[in-house]
C-alpha cells in the first residue's frame, strides 16, 4: 500500500514551469522577486531527496512525477521502486507502523521515510552527530504542504479548516516520532 504513494508523492508533484494563473509569474510587473510555486517545491524537495539518495538509498534515482506540461504522473525507475520496496519490507514492526502513519498524514512516502530515519533508533547510524537541527515535525509538515501554504498566502485561509488541518498534521507526525523513539 505504501508503494502506491511513491507514484503520486506530494514531494515530487511540482507545478508546471509556466502557469498563467500564478501571480508570481505575472510578466507585466516590472520587478518580480517572488518565487513561483514550482521553485518553492523544488527548493523544499531537493535536500530531502539528496539525503535519501545519499544515506538511505545510495545511488538510487528519484525523479519528479509531473513533467513540464503533463498532468499524467511519470513513474519512478523500476530499480528505484524495487529498492524502496525491499527497504520497506525489511522494516521492523514499529518502524513500519510509524512509516504508514507518516505517509498517510503527509501523502508522501519520501517525507515519511526521511522523518522515520531521522528519529528511529534503528537508523541512528545514518544520522550525523554534528547536525544541530534535526528533520522533525515542522520540517516534515512544511515539506508536504508547500502548495497549501502557497495558495493560502495568496487567497487566505478558510477558518476552522486550514488551521485545524495544519495542527492535525503536526499531531500525526509527532505520533510517528513518539512511536519510534
Amino acid at each position: 500500500m505504501l508503494m502506491r504513494y511513491l507514484s503520486t508523492d506530494t514531494l515530487l508533484c511540482w507545478a508546471p514551469e509556466k502557469n498563467r494563473h500564478d501571480p508570481s509569474q505575472d510578466t507585466t510587473r516590472e520587478q518580480n522577486s517572488a518565487k513561483t510555486l514550482r521553485e518553492k517545491q523544488i527548493e523544499t524537495a531537493r535536500p530531502i531527496i539528496a539525503f535519501l539518495t545519499t544515506h538511505v538509498f545510495p545511488g538510487v534515482e528519484v525523479v519528479p512525477i509531473l513533467g513540464e506540461e503533463s498532468i499524467l504522473p511519470t513513474p519512478q525507475p523500476e530499480m528505484t521502486r524495487e529498492i524502496v520496496r525491499g527497504w520497506i519490507a525489511g522494516l521492523p514492526a514499529f518502524e513500519l507502523a510509524a512509516l504508514e502513519r507518516a505517509v498517510l498524514a503527509s501523502k508522501s512516502l519520501l517525507v515519511g521515510i526521511r522523518l522515520l530515519v531521522e528519529w528511529s533508533r534503528e537508523y541512528e547510524h545514518l544520522r550525523k552527530e554534528d547536525v544541530k537541527e534535526r528533520f522533525g515535525i515542522e520540517e516534515a509538515a512544511e515539506a508536504c504542504s508547500v502548495e497549501v501554504r502557497y495558495q493560502t498566502s495568496m487567497w487566505g485561509e478558510v477558518e476552522d479548516t486550514h488551521d485545524v488541518e495544519k495542527e492535525d498534521l503536526r499531531r500525526q507526525l509527532g505520533s510517528v516520532i513518539l512511536l519510534v523513539t
